[in-house]
């Protein structure tokens, strides 16, 4: 039942964090606290909306509904407001953003297209994938040097899979319909990845706070200490700066002394993205629970979800591992597994740098300093 009383109470930081699991989900509104632990059930964008939970959806809530939600249903979700909110970078006082999102639904609507799904992204999703399963096939079935042709391709098509269909489909763009994007999403899974760390990666870490860095937290973990701050904002993009360590690339980060040969050795980081994300960082949030400053008990806190993450690993590395092994011999196979992901990684992070970290890209940071922050007010 959604929670609807008189006498809504103030709901610390502390104990909005602590209802961060799928059947106890709440999260914030406009500095309202809404509990969508069952509303998540019938949500019609699916249980997306879970990635909420136990932090602040606002930047969430706006950017995914630009034609808005009826104030109705947000104060039958209502429990609450939040107390001791930390700044953020966002100030929604602005009309720019509303009549942004107005202009764009109806220029949708004027040439006819919706606002998620249609049959050209699906059309290309099924050439993709076909590419895809046929490398991979004829990789098994091939001599070892035209089977190194179709491992590159099967990368090539697998980084297509990750920035198009699964990438949709998480995003809830992919159909109109939940369950289908829901499939969608999963091909992050066929690919040996996980769509839930990519998730809080890219849709709470990157989406609302692209280029942007938690000096103070960076700080911190510089000096080897943890953060005690009661922060309920993720402001930290783990997709430009987490993914690439032993890179300098925000102003903020302290120059070291490797820095300077960064251009030699960049590509060779870029090629082994993939590598690590699928048998370090994946494996890493599953059994923590976290990812980076970001809670992933939303998702990982479900048995279903685990079983799905443990399942789709071991199927994946049996095809992508265990398959070419079988038909090239142990060495060959792993030989042509590592040339299929260096392929993918490479081609992933170079189109992530230069759409996000080129030159003239402005970035911003948000004053930590107690002491600079009161002498500013001044």
């Amino acid at each position: 039942m959604c929670r609807n009383f008189e006498g809504k109470r103030e709901i610390s930081v502390a104990e909005l964090k602590s209802h961060n699991t799928p059947s106890s989900a709440w999260t914030v509104v406009n500095d309202k606290v809404i509990d969508i632990s069952e509303f998540s059930k019938r949500h019609p964008g699916g249980d997306i909306i879970l990635l909420t939970a136990g932090k602040d959806g606002t930047v969430l809530f706006r950017t995914y509904h630009p034609k808005g939600v009826p104030q109705t249903l947000l104060n039958k979700l209502e429990i609450g407001s939040i107390k001791d909110v930390a700044g953020s970078y966002y100030d929604w006082s602005s009309p720019f953003y509303a009549t942004l999102c107005e202009r764009v639904v109806r220029h949708l609507a004027s040439i006819g297209r919706p606002l998620r799904g249609n049959s050209d992204i699906q059309v290309k999703a099924l050439c993709i994938l076909v590419t895809f399963w046929f490398s991979l096939v004829k990789m098994y079935k091939s001599d070892f040097p035209a089977a190194i042709f179709y491992s590159i391709v099967m990368g090539f098509s697998a980084h297509f899979i990750g920035t198009c269909i699964q990438h949709d489909g998480n995003h809830g763009a992919f159909s109109k319909r939940p369950l289908i994007n829901t499939i969608a999403g999963w091909t992050m899974d066929m690919i040996g990845a996980s769509a839930f760390t990519w998730q809080f990666q890219h849709m709470l870490g990157h989406h609302p706070y692209t280029n942007l860095l938690d000096v103070r937290e960076e700080e911190l973990k510089a000096r080897g200490e943890e953060s005690t701050k009661e922060d309920i904002d993720q402001e930290s993009d783990p997709d430009v700066f987490s993914s690439f360590p032993l890179m300098r690339m925000h102003p903020a980060h302290e120059p070291s002394w490797i820095n300077q040969y960064q251009h030699m050795y960049a590509p060779i980081l870029f090629a082994l993205m993939t590598l690590a994300k699928v048998f370090q960082q994946d494996v890493q949030v599953a059994l923590s629970h976290k990812l980076y400053h970001i809670d992933a008990k939303c998702r990982y806190g479900s048995t279903w979800n685990l079983i799905r993450f443990w399942g789709m690993k071991i199927l994946s590395i049996c095809y992508m591992i265990g398959l070419p092994c079988y038909f090239h011999g142990p060495k060959n196979g792993l030989i042509l597994f590592t040339i299929g992901h260096l392929t993918c990684g490479e081609v992933l992070a170079t189109m992530f740098i230069v759409n996000h970290v080129i030159e003239g890209v402005a970035f911003y940071k948000r004053i930590q300093d107690l002491a600079t922050a009161k002498e500013a007010n001044l």
